[in-house]
């Protein structure tokens, strides 16, 4: 009996709220969209193989989840974590190539090219240079980019 009331109480009451309830968009608002993209900033600062192919494989998780026409994401490589936009050393040049044949920026620190006696022509097609990776994440940021360190 008590089964059978909790029943009848789950159907007049319950059921009819879960059938008007509109499932909730996975975006807050102003919806992302060409005109309002999220603008995201990534860095990469480390040198191993695979910290660099998790941080790239995050940014393009980002992409796929906003939509390029979306997002704007740009990945700001310093420090040691230049060895993956090196022509010479890069263990990831196609992932970087890949990376920006989708529209992530990726850019490479100047500052750091500086210590090592390097100059752009040292970095793999379509990556250029800002004076310093830290600041360039800081200035982002002013402008509005979420800092994402995955």
């Amino acid at each position: 009996m008590r089964f059978l009331l909790t029943a009848a109480l789950f159907v007049a009451f319950g059921a009819p709220a879960l059938a008007q309830t509109a499932p909730a968009s996975p975006y807050a608002d102003p919806q992302p969209s060409i005109s309002h993209p999220r603008k995201i900033v990534m860095s990469l600062s480390e040198s191993a193989p695979a910290r660099i192919n998790e941080v790239i494989g995050n940014a393009g998780n980002i992409q796929k989840f906003y939509g390029a026409d979306n997002v704007t994401i740009v990945l700001v490589v310093y420090g040691p974590g230049i060895r993956a936009v090196l022509k010479a050393d890069s263990p990831v040049a196609a992932r970087i190539a890949g990376l920006l044949a989708i529209g992530v920026e990726v850019e490479a620190c100047g500052a750091t090219l500086d210590t090592m006696h390097l100059g752009a022509d040292a970095l793999l097609p379509g990556v250029p240079v800002v004076p310093n990776g830290l600041p360039e994440i800081v200035e982002r940021q002013v402008r509005g980019y979420y800092y994402v360190r995955p």
